[in-house]
């Protein structure tokens, strides 16, 4: 099929992310990335497993992770990133049924989402600090930051990702060259929550123990 064919509800391809072989070949390219960022957070969790009960002549009292961790704030950004995996998912069922509004309503709709756990998480970081529990403390605290910070990051990294696609394409409609695009975003992003569920056990859930 061709990029530039127009397209209504009726015509549109069940499967528009890989009606074409560049969208094909995103996605291969994509699992491709994916397999490296799983090696990626693997190795930070095996290290933040280690590392995890290792301070300067313990960690202190004051530091424990049952002491430090405040899990109603950490529950509440959990809520908002599986919550915006929803609405991902919201964003490709209109993407699939050739609904281009719906679809850059639901993807804005992602972004303002993961903005506001940004901000939660710089606010749990920025409260660990001035506690005095900073990067360097020991090497849990530098296992730990580590860890969440990189998850962090590959947010603010999806959040812009997004955002551009919703910029870029605000005046073309949806056509089967940024179909692909779309799909493989939400599926990064899917990927990003994934981790979370990982790092909100691993690290808080079993801390608090």
């Amino acid at each position: 099929m061709d990029f530039n064919t127009k397209f209504t509800p009726q015509t549109w391809p069940d499967h528009p992310e890989q009606a074409t072989l560049e969208g094909k070949n995103k996605f291969v390219g994509f699992w491709l990335f994916l397999a490296c960022e799983i090696v990626l957070f693997a190795s930070l969790f095996a290290t933040y497993l280690a590392l995890k009960n290792k301070g300067p002549n313990g960690m202190g009292a004051e530091f424990t992770t049952q002491a430090l961790f405040e899990l109603p704030l950490v529950f509440v950004m959990t809520m908002v990133l599986l919550t915006s995996s929803l609405t991902s998912v919201y964003a490709m069922y209109h993407m699939k049924n050739h609904n281009f509004k719906g679809t850059q309503t639901w993807m804005g709709i992602t972004v303002l989402l993961g903005a506001v756990f940004l901000g939660l998480e710089i606010y749990e970081f920025n409260h660990y600090v001035h506690l005095g529990f900073n990067y360097t403390h020991s090497a849990f605290s530098s296992a730990f930051y580590t860890l969440v910070g990189t998850h962090g990051a590959h947010v603010l990294l999806g959040l812009c990702w997004i955002t551009a696609l919703i910029i870029r394409n605000s005046k073309r409609g949806l056509n089967l060259y940024n179909a692909p695009k779309y799909y493989v975003a939400a599926l990064y992003w899917h990927f990003i929550d994934v981790v979370w569920v990982f790092i909100f056990t691993v690290v808080y859930l079993m801390g608090a123990m």
